[in-house]
């Protein structure tokens, strides 16, 4: 099978917000106690943060982390996980049947935060409590001193106030399934007032509101339309949600699901821009796409578990080759979106659904650490509006293309690299891009994940079993790059000067 590139520097879709490669940690199962924190393990440090975690997710270089949730968050009095650890009470979570011990919360977060290097990104609860609560975090969080809450930080031993500038106005409140669930009608209301209460106290943060928790929601399109027609002075991004299964075993249907997400992200956008022109406003909202991953693995265990523990075994999704190809695809398509997706975060981050697992003897990475790794590692700078010619093959989806691709010019300018993801499942793919606009380029590095097995996995009796190679054999010959890239692979081409 043949592919081409097509790519202009003079044609660019938009530069890359560093924050479409965040990530999320939410007070479910066992990303938080075990996962982040767990002071009885001999890989914690003083403050009982596991420093395996530290360096997997270091290495990953997530610049953004929502927290705390998520379903958890809209029954979530954050109170209860701040100030002397002894007097924190644990609390039943209902939207995971589950107890919480609160002996991790907010000040530890932010610390955890500043060891990995990103920044959080604050949900408040608008599920059970509403803008007085919103406005009280925020006075704990970014007000220097001398109000009550603010003191109160100080008094908890956080003298120096956490500067969070990026909040979400709760979660997925569209979902039947939320604590507190809202109409749009509702919703909106309420995200404009607490919007505006926050913004009153400081005019720098930037607020999310919730769009809509899947493609597939009844309300889907409506619910955006009234929602921002509500809130649309106040927030600044609305948010997208959507996870991906292979339950019916059909891999073509499964890794065509970009169709779906690149669909979803174009109808967002319209109604954003719809609800702009109806409003006559100058500011455009952009989109933050705060939860995306592949969830189903773990679904059948998770239906047998105990309720009313702590941190159980829960959406520990195993995952495999496949899962891989499409969090591959998945990043090519947010970053095909640069222009408007500002902000995205892979859910979750630890254990949960999620690139690290952990266990008592240590951390190893999964099959989609590797394909989120080298995007947020490369996939800073411009982005091209990349043009592929290729074969399509029907899909549930729509007819779905062989390749999925984008190329970027590094922020340094002098660089340019190349992610592809070949779908084809028997066949290698002969790709060819020319680079008249890029004269003197070589290829520095091809690298390959792929195995012949797609549902092999990573696991902690055998971490290295799906890994990358740099044994690709892209090249340049007389100004076009040409590589052979393997059936069922994720490929990252870096060419330089």
């Amino acid at each position: 099978m043949k592919a081409a590139l097509y790519i202009d520097k003079h044609f660019p879709i938009g530069e890359v917000d560093k924050r479409i490669f965040g990530s999320f940690v939410e007070h479910l199962g066992r990303s938080v106690y075990e996962g982040v924190y767990q002071p009885e393990s001999p890989f914690a440090d003083e403050q009982g943060m596991r420093k395996d975690v530290i360096d997997l997710v270091s290495e990953l270089n997530v610049p953004v982390i929502r927290y705390p949730g998520g379903n958890f968050v809209s029954g979530y009095h954050w109170e209860d996980g701040v100030g002397p650890k002894e007097e924190r009470p644990a609390r039943v979570e209902p939207a995971w049947s589950v107890i919480e011990s609160n002996q991790f919360g907010l000040n530890e977060f932010v610390d955890w935060t500043k060891k990995v290097n990103a920044e959080p990104m604050m949900a408040v609860n608008l599920g059970t409590r509403g803008p007085e609560d919103a406005k009280n975090l925020l006075e704990y969080c970014n007000i220097p001193r001398g109000s009550y809450y603010s003191d109160l930080r100080r008094k908890h031993g956080w003298e120096q106030p956490h500067n969070i500038k990026l909040w979400c106005l709760g979660n997925e409140m569209d979902g039947p399934w939320q604590m507190g669930h809202k109409t749009a009608e509702e919703y909106g209301r309420i995200a404009a007032e607490t919007g505006r209460m926050m913004k009153m106290l400081d005019p720098e943060v930037e607020l999310v509101a919730c769009g809509s928790s899947s493609l597939y929601m009844d309300t889907f399109g409506q619910w955006e339309d009234i929602v921002l027609s509500e809130s649309y002075d106040y927030v600044d991004y609305v948010s997208l949600h959507q996870y991906y299964d292979n339950e019916a075993n059909n891999t073509p249907d499964f890794l065509a699901s970009t169709v779906a997400m690149d669909k979803f992200i174009n109808q967002v956008v319209a109604i954003c821009d719809a609800v702009k022109a109806k409003k006559r406003k100058d500011k455009t909202i952009n989109l933050s796409f705060d939860e995306w991953n592949v969830w189903y693995h773990s679904k059948e265990h998770d239906s047998k578990l105990e309720r009313w523990i702590q941190a159980p075994h829960q959406l520990e999704d195993v995952y495999n080759m496949e899962d891989a190809l499409l969090v591959g695809s998945m990043l090519i398509t947010l970053l095909r979106h640069a222009d408007r997706v500002k902000i995205a975060c892979l859910a979750q981050l630890v254990n949960v659904i999620a690139p690290i697992m952990t266990s008592d003897t240590g951390a190893w990475r999964q099959t989609i650490y590797y394909p989120f790794a080298y995007a947020s590692r490369y996939g800073r700078g411009t982005v091209l509006n990349t043009v592929i010619d290729v074969p399509t093959y029907p899909s549930k989806h729509g007819d779905a293309p062989y390749l999925d691709a984008v190329c970027i010019i590094g922020e340094d300018e002098e660089s340019l690299t190349v992610f592809a993801v070949n779908k084809n499942l028997e066949d290698a793919m002969e790709l060819s891009c020319s680079l008249r606009e890029f004269e003197g380029y070589t290829v520095k590095e091809h690298i390959v994940l792929t195995h012949a097995d797609l549902k092999a996995e990573n696991t902690e009796a055998n971490p290295n079993n799906v890994i990358p190679t740099a044994d690709g054999n892209a090249a340049v010959e007389d100004g076009t790059l040409k590589a052979s890239l393997p059936a069922r692979s994720f490929n990252v081409i870096r060419l330089g000067k």
